[in-house]
């Protein structure tokens, strides 16, 4: 009995090598059509399945969403009546049933044949093995084969290495997708902007001090004056700006430096005398996780935020970034 588990990971898992030699062989050309047809979609990926295979469904349409392929679930029962209404043409059908001959999937056949839209089926009958072809697969455009040896639950019966396979071929075929249409990490970000994920991928034009909440002083200004608005602007740090240009920067750091080797005498200088001409800066489309590592590395607190000509735009500071989970 204590085996029980172990063997059941090593079933799935032997199920899920066969699966990739299938990808990279036999199965490379069906695969390649699927995503192919799904990528010349016009509308969206209908997703379907009964049962344990409609959850695997229902996973199936939320990673190709979250991956830049537009996909939704439809529940088969609710698709005889009424819900057949969410497939149009230009649509894609992915259906999956793992003996192919599931009487809810059969029945949204003749819709989906009459609409003329591609169907894509995912089974676990040996497509082309010499064995009886099911009903599903030869309606399919495109027939993937989800096939095991067995499945991992002791008595047989319980869909375990079956619906592994099938979710690790829906995605295997959503990065598929996502290579083929070049999605980005930003892309990736924009479409995950709530919960932790959301935060780690933050932009630093959600997060830096913009207006008047950014400390800015001219090269002229007395560091009297200098001193006050970094006070006053409480981000231990203030901008030399030409006009909107980026000129330098003084922190706390370089003001106390200041005083350590000039006395009260750095009251008399300019901010243009004190700053440091080169500050490191960033972009506002840049991710707040790049922002904490140029902090981390450079040991500041700070970073001014410019556009591609200097132009000040922000300062966005390491407090505003505890809040994304990332520190």
């Amino acid at each position: 009995m204590k085996h029980i588990g172990e063997n059941v990971v090593r079933i799935e898992a032997e199920a899920l090598r066969e699966l990739a030699d299938r990808i990279a062989g036999p199965m490379a050309e069906a695969f390649n059509r699927a995503m192919d047809l799904i990528y010349a979609c016009r509308g969206r990926v209908v997703v379907t399945g009964m049962g344990k295979s409609g959850i695997i469904a229902r996973k199936i349409a939320a990673t190709l969403n979250s991956t830049g392929t537009p996909a939704l679930y439809m529940h088969p029962v609710e698709a005889v009546h009424g819900d057949l209404g969410m497939v149009v043409a230009g649509d894609v059908v992915v259906a999956l049933s793992a003996s192919g001959e599931t009487e809810e999937i059969l029945r949204l056949l003749a819709t989906i044949k009459r609409l003329q839209v591609p169907l894509i089926s995912m089974t676990c009958d040996e497509v082309g093995a010499g064995t009886k072809i099911s009903t599903l697969v030869s309606a399919a455009d495109v027939a993937l084969d989800c096939s095991i040896a067995k499945e991992a639950c002791t008595l047989g019966l319980a869909p375990t290495a079956s619906t592994t396979t099938m979710l690790a071929l829906g995605d295997a075929l959503a990065v598929a997708l996502a290579g083929k249409r070049g999605f980005k990490e930003e892309d990736f970000a924009n479409l995950h902007p709530g919960g932790k994920l959301g935060k780690r991928l933050a932009r630093v034009e959600a997060l830096m001090h913009t207006g008047d909440a950014v400390p800015r002083v001219r090269p002229d200004t007395r560091m009297s004056d200098v001193i006050y608005e970094m006070s006053r602007k409480k981000l231990g740090v203030t901008t030399v700006v030409e006009g909107e240009r980026l000129v330098g920067i003084i922190s706390d750091g370089d003001l106390r430096r200041l005083l350590e080797r000039r006395g009260k005498d750095v009251l008399d200088l300019t901010a243009g005398e004190c700053m440091s001409r080169e500050p490191k800066t960033i972009t506002s489309h840049e991710f707040a996780a790049t922002a904490l590592a140029i902090m981390e590395q450079k040991k500041i607190t700070s970073l001014v935020v410019v556009d591609g000509d200097m132009k000040l735009e922000g300062i966005v500071h390491l407090h505003d970034l505890w809040g994304t989970q990332m520190m």
